[in-house]
């Protein structure tokens, strides 16, 4: 059994611990947000802590299993007893997901570590800290959601049919019945629009955003994202950052996806043909199941690595998911 912890309780996290509800392989024993953390070795009990969380605002409120505290991450990381922790956290600011792994370094934990981070200047941050995070026995996996994630490593699979990649193209549609189940994405999506920046969607009260979504009846519009699905697909050697692009819609009042979510992979074979691939997700499948299911499923895979002595950070686009049954 893998003990699991999920560090950011918002729509993200709650799906994740949703999703564990339904495996053998792995338990939840330990959640955090930002005002407390809750914890029992055995497993929690993952409708309460859904329900605690949407009713009293943190898990900290968990009767017997909660603790409220400012300083809920490293409280929670000094209980020990997590084999590994998935970061459902918003990269806001976009030094947060680096700080968040100094804080593990710091406590002297041993496990592994994954993430869902989106932007390319985040992920550098991660990788310069490779070394460390190996001197440390920490396995970290970074990118490891949907896009970047199982987009990336689509595409890493299907350029071996080439001899030289023209253009990777990721496009995702997103839909959510209601915004405000999402807030810190939605951010991050603010975020990329032009004329905005990390620091200007994380300042933004909820009215704000409200009243921006209701400028655009809902609707958000990105295109050429800084993305890190160029950095992973740079480093794993398929092509040049400058030949991967990113963009989507996202539709913050209907849970139906505007579009479905793909990637295109165009290349030439040795044999001078020019061809383009594309794996298409299922519009049935949600952003948390898009998400979620790939990031425990990397988890799986850097448990392995971690029992097998190898640390340090890789990227989704080098290592491959294992399904947790």
């Amino acid at each position: 059994m893998i003990n699991v912890g999920v560090l950011g309780f918002g729509g993200l996290g709650q799906a994740a611990a949703r999703l564990l509800e339904g495996k053998t392989e792995m338990r939840l024993v330990a959640a955090a947000d930002q005002q407390g953390y809750a914890y029992h070795p055995e497993g929690l009990d993952v409708a309460a802590c859904c329900g605690v969380y949407q009713n009293q605002g943190s898990l900290g409120h968990l009767p017997h299993y909660g603790v409220i505290t400012p300083t809920s991450i490293a409280d929670l990381i000094a209980q020990g007893g997590v084999d590994g922790y998935f970061l459902a956290l918003p990269n806001l600011p976009n030094t947060f997901m680096a700080s968040v792994a100094e804080q593990f370094m710091a406590a002297g934990w041993r496990g592994v570590l994954v993430d869902a981070l989106k932007r390319t200047s985040a992920m550098e941050q991660l990788i310069s800290m490779g070394d460390r995070l190996q001197a440390a026995g920490i396995t970290y996996m970074t990118g490891c959601g949907a896009t970047p994630g199982l987009l990336t490593a689509a595409a890493v699979i299907a350029a071996q049919s080439y001899a030289e990649i023209d253009h990777v193209k990721i496009t995702f549609g997103v839909g959510i019945a209601n915004w405000e189940a999402y807030r810190a994405t939605i951010r991050e999506d603010i975020a990329h629009m032009p004329g905005y920046s990390v620091e200007k969607a994380q300042a933004m009260s909820d009215a704000e955003v409200e009243a921006l979504l209701n400028q655009m009846h809902g609707i958000i519009t990105l295109e050429n994202m800084e993305h890190a699905d160029d950095l992973m697909l740079e480093l794993a050697g398929v092509c040049s950052r400058d030949r991967v692009t990113v963009g989507g819609i996202v539709d913050t009042r209907n849970p139906k996806k505007p579009l479905s979510t793909n990637v295109q992979i165009t290349g030439r074979t040795f044999e001078g043909k020019t061809s383009t691939h594309t794996f298409t997700l299922g519009d049935e499948t949600s952003m948390a199941a898009n998400v979620c299911g790939p990031a425990f499923g990397y988890l799986k895979a850097g448990i392995n690595l971690h029992r097998r002595g190898t640390m340090g950070l890789f990227t989704a686009a080098e290592i491959m998911p294992q399904f947790v049954c």
